[in-house]
């Protein structure tokens, strides 16, 4: 009967053990993946650039580091096929009219805090221009004059407002993006980035 006793108690200690570890084990590679996804995947690079602009424009942080992430994946030298330049992958003509609208004479799009700078008002710009903060990203994407002759198309909006139908297919999966990645850095940063 003791040795009975024994065996159960011996049992019952071994499986509360395998438990623990089991469990231990889970918030060790919970924990690190978290790790992994903050540094490498979903990193808060350019963090107080995007503070300072997203705050002087008055943006969601999380929108910012969204559009970074989506447009250049934190590479400051980027430049894409349609000549899309820096962080914020803005193309020349945009920046010359941002440029204008700020009354800047000169500037480097690669220089990080010029092209924060540069995408933060324009997404700013986009977000007053549009009613829908959806139809904003996308112009961000396709353009601000395709997006209009959409709103104003039957085929593509109902209400004038958004766009029930995106004919760029490259936008259509530009929006599902930055959608996707704005929620893993809200799941990861909450705390960090909202105001």
């Amino acid at each position: 009967m003791l040795k009975t006793k024994t065996l159960l108690k011996t049992l019952i200690f071994k499986f509360l053990t395998v438990i623990a570890c089991v469990i231990l084990g889970f918030f060790a590679i919970y924990g690190t993946a978290n790790c992994v996804s903050k540094t490498f995947i979903y990193p808060l690079t350019y963090k107080q650039l995007v503070f300072e602009f997203a705050d002087l424009y008055h943006l969601d942080r999380t929108l910012i580091f969204s559009v970074i992430k989506v447009e250049s994946n934190f590479d400051k030298n980027a430049k894409s096929q349609a000549g899309a330049f820096g962080l914020m992958q803005i193309t020349s003509p945009t920046a010359d009219y941002i440029a204008k609208l700020l009354k800047v004479d000169e500037y480097d799009l690669y220089d990080e805090r010029t092209n924060i700078n540069f995408g933060c008002f324009y997404i700013k710009y986009l977000l007053n221009r549009f009613e829908s903060s959806d139809t904003a990203i996308i112009a961000y994407n396709a353009g601000e004059g395709n997006v209009s002759l959409w709103l104003n198309n039957p085929a593509y909006s109902n209400d004038k407002i958004t766009l029930n139908y995106i004919p760029f297919p490259e936008s259509r999966e530009y929006i599902k993006k930055i959608k996707e990645t704005f929620a893993k850095y809200k799941k990861l940063y909450e705390n960090i980035l909202d105001k």
